[in-house]
């Protein structure tokens, strides 16, 4: 069982933000079992089209991201700031952003990808 000294606080203005492309930075917080990210796009920022076995939720902060779900030519839905997305394991989806946007990323388990940083979908320009 874990005692109180195992509880860790962190602060985002102590996190640097990692730049991945000229478009998207983040910040990274991560337990055991849960991720918690900092997700920063520039206007018309995309992230491609990619799926993983993490269950995600996306909590946009400021701004205003549009997902395409499932295939390539799937449904569209914009989630704006106040707004919640839902990200089932395994859906395939992509993400542009239609303003400068911040978003609060959750996955469960942790993004080993984001981790190890080898998420090179996302370091291309």
């Amino acid at each position: 069982m874990n005692g109180p000294e195992s509880a860790k606080l962190y602060r985002w203005d102590e996190i640097p933000r990692e730049r991945l492309n000229p478009k998207l930075e983040r910040k990274i917080v991560s337990g055991e079992r849960v991720m918690l990210t900092r997700i920063y796009l520039a206007k018309g920022c995309v992230v491609p089209l990619h799926q993983h076995e993490n269950e995600q939720l996306t909590y946009v902060v400021e701004g205003a991201l549009e997902f395409r779900l499932g295939a390539e030519d799937g449904p569209t839905v914009t989630v704006r700031s106040g707004e919640v997305l839902h990200l089932p394991s395994n859906l395939p989806h992509m993400a542009v952003a239609l303003e400068d946007t911040l978003d609060i990323d959750v996955f469960s388990p942790p993004r080993q990808d984001w981790l190890d940083k080898t998420d090179d979908y996302l370091r291309e320009e």
